[in-house]
């Protein structure tokens, strides 16, 4: 009898328009693994406020990455690995996530302000408006040296970021992945989008 790995996590985070999606999806599809969209574990009152243009406060985020927890720790008792997209701006908020939870670790998408603000400019159907991105700027902490993840500059084509977070993480892609994508009963109210 076989042993069954222990299930991963990796949570890729950064500001709204960094490319957490485009960089989460790639995992999910090359491993094989479950992914979620964060922004659709967040409570509707959270949504309203960010559709407001009004930044959230630790007191909003709490209960979503809380929510996000509980989340991570249903798809380890199946045994699931998994990839799942939050802003984890803070060192805190990270720590909350990894609170009895080894096996999870970061990928921070590093963009330049140009980039995130042309990103958001463009983007459509999704509920935060482009006026947050300086709050996210200025609550964000990058991921730090003592912190499980790596940090990649979202510069260049998709596949070689993508291959950067892979080699940066440890990671090999099966020779058959069958990636599943989650979306969650209570989702947001957006389509694609990559906060």
């Amino acid at each position: 009898m076989s042993i069954q790995p222990q299930p991963q996590f990796v949570i890729v985070m950064g500001v709204s328009g960094s490319g957490k999606t485009t960089v989460a999806t790639g995992l999910a599809d090359a491993m094989g693994w479950t992914y979620v969209e964060g922004d659709d574990l967040h409570p509707q009152a959270n949504v309203e406020k960010m559709r407001a243009g009004i930044p959230l406060t630790d007191e909003d985020r709490w209960p979503w990455l809380t929510k996000i927890g509980e989340w991570i720790d249903e798809h380890e008792s199946l045994g699931k690995s998994a990839v799942i997209t939050c802003s984890a701006l803070k060192r805190s908020y990270r720590e909350l996530l990894r609170e009895g939870r080894p096996t999870v670790s970061f990928c921070h998408v590093d963009v330049s302000r140009e980039q995130l603000e042309q990103r958001l400019a463009e983007r459509k159907g999704h509920y935060m408006p482009a006026s947050l991105l300086q709050s996210q700027l200025d609550t964000l902490e990058p991921l730090q040296a003592d912190e499980p993840g790596t940090t990649v500059e979202a510069k260049g084509g998709q596949e070689a970021v993508l291959a950067e977070v892979m080699e940066s993480l440890h990671l090999h892609a099966p020779a058959n992945p069958e990636a599943a994508y989650v979306k969650p009963t209570d989702a947001g109210p957006h389509a694609d989008h990559a906060s």
